[in-house]
């Protein structure tokens, strides 16, 4: 079973999202403590414990490393699980996180990254906003105004678009009135448009030590909307990663037609997932999208029932019910959820593996949002 890994953006964070898994499982635990270390230069707080209070949620230089740590961790668990990546894609904020899962990154210049560029993100807070509108993007472009430009396209109809305050309250008054539903999203900022270029030259300037290399699982970009050669990953392309468009309707497209169609949404919350069955519909792809975790429910007993939902090929009897490894029963749900050496999956359980896919470098030692979801936009 060929997998694409799928990172998103910001607005997926909660409050408490790593705290059972960094209890419940010792390769989540490890990386982000992999993870802690490698932010460490880059700011003056510790990602672990931040994460166990809940002030971080209201600032962007810690949500945007958070996220990016408990993706790398979400990922190197369903690794541990025997599911490898065929394919890498990410969302904005996300496609560091892809990057250095398909290892083009290192990870000690994936957390400059993310720690340095959102830093940076905090001096346009208040300058705009971000507004998640349900139509196609060729529909939706005849309400748009000088202040206002397409942020992202996640589907068929899901589009993000940025701008000023007052220019997206305008514009969601008036799709609201023509029955189109729109909602502003939860940030001061205006990514993947022109206000992001004050601070061009500083990003290039902290990012210039990025060292790109070859991916050795291939990174599908959403930047270009097609496969892309990562060791061209360097400053520049990640201001581009702020600046431009999110194409994931494109990007997800060209791999539906290259026959990939099992998409798992690597995050503490699942947003793009009604976006990517919609294009996957769209392009004729019979396919399979999972999430990992979900707000409110970040334990073992909910990763491995995505688990069980990827390997069955159907829908878990219901979002967050414990999979069958995690009965509940102490000691036994402990030993069933530790992964197996490579090769070896849980009892009963076939391996996903794609042949000849290796990890990221550093050790792993053992948007038409869903109710009451966010739709992916971040920096």
């Amino acid at each position: 079973m060929a997998v694409v890994f799928v990172f998103p953006g910001q607005g997926t964070q909660w409050a408490g999202m790593a705290d059972d898994l960094m209890r419940e499982s010792a390769v989540f635990a490890a990386s982000m403590r992999d993870c802690d270390r490698a932010l460490a230069p880059h700011t003056r707080w510790s990602l672990l414990e931040v994460l166990q209070g809940t002030a971080w949620l209201d600032r962007v230089d810690m949500v945007q490393p958070a996220l990016f740590a408990t993706m790398v961790s979400l990922a190197a668990l369903w690794r541990a699980h025997d599911v490898e990546p065929a394919a890498t894609v990410g969302h904005s904020q996300g496609e560091i996180a892809a990057a250095y899962v398909s290892g083009a990154l290192t990870l000690g210049d994936a957390a400059r990254i993310v720690a340095l560029r959102s830093a940076e993100l905090r001096s346009l807070a208040g300058g705009g906003g971000m507004l998640w509108v349900s139509c196609s993007c060729s529909g939706l472009r005849p309400w748009l105004t000088g202040g206002v430009s397409v942020a992202a396209v996640n589907g068929p109809a899901s589009v993000v678009v940025s701008g000023g305050a007052a220019e997206l309250e305008a514009l969601r008054a008036g799709l609201n009135a023509a029955g189109i539903r729109a909602r502003r999203l939860p940030v001061d900022y205006a990514s993947h448009s022109a206000e992001v270029e004050p601070i061009r030259g500083r990003l290039l300037e902290l990012l210039a030590p990025t060292a790109p290399r070859p991916a050795r699982v291939p990174m599908y970009s959403t930047v270009t909307g097609e496969w892309i050669d990562t060791t061209g990953l360097d400053a520049g392309y990640w201001y581009r990663n702020l600046r431009q468009a999110v194409e994931l309707e494109q990007t997800v497209t060209l791999l539906a037609e290259r026959g990939h169609g099992v998409f798992v949404e690597v995050g503490p919350h699942p947003v793009l997932g009604p976006a990517l069955k919609e294009t996957l519909r769209e392009a004729g792809a019979a396919s399979l999208v999972v999430g990992s975790l979900r707000r409110g429910q970040g334990g073992i007993g909910t990763f491995l029932a995505a688990l069980g939902e990827l390997r069955a090929g159907a829908p878990a009897s219901a979002p967050g019910a414990r999979g069958r490894h995690a009965a509940g029963r102490g000691h036994r749900e402990r030993a069933d959820h530790e992964p197996r050496p490579s090769g070896h999956p849980a009892p009963g359980q076939p391996a996903v593996r794609v042949a000849g896919s290796a990890g990221p470098p550093g050790p792993v030692p053992d948007l038409v949002p869903p109710p009451g979801g966010r739709p992916s936009a971040d920096g």
